[in-house]
């Protein structure tokens, strides 16, 4: 997991993203670290379109591997892929 004061605004994270409208569907996303629009020298998430506030407890990952990886710990799943995209 990616310590969230170590990241730079062009870097790429991966994020495990739940579905608000279907609380039992997770999917995992790549996102990236961009300037926040609305507070300068701040980041954020872009993510789906959207910018992101970046929380110091955000699970941002280096790899869409080490994402599936954590899901599976924390989730186990029977069939954990089948919410991947």
């Amino acid at each position: 997991m990616l310590d969230p004061s170590k990241i730079k605004q062009g870097d790429e994270v991966f994020v495990i993203y739940r579905n608000p409208h279907v609380p039992t569907v997770a999917n995992i996303k790549a996102a990236e670290i961009v300037a926040h629009p609305k507070d300068p020298g701040a980041l954020a998430l872009f993510l789906n379109e959207t910018f992101h506030v970046i929380e110091n407890d955000d699970a941002l990952f280096a790899s869409e591997d080490a994402a599936k990886q954590a899901y599976d710990n924390v989730y186990s799943q029977d069939e954990p892929e089948q919410y991947f995209s």
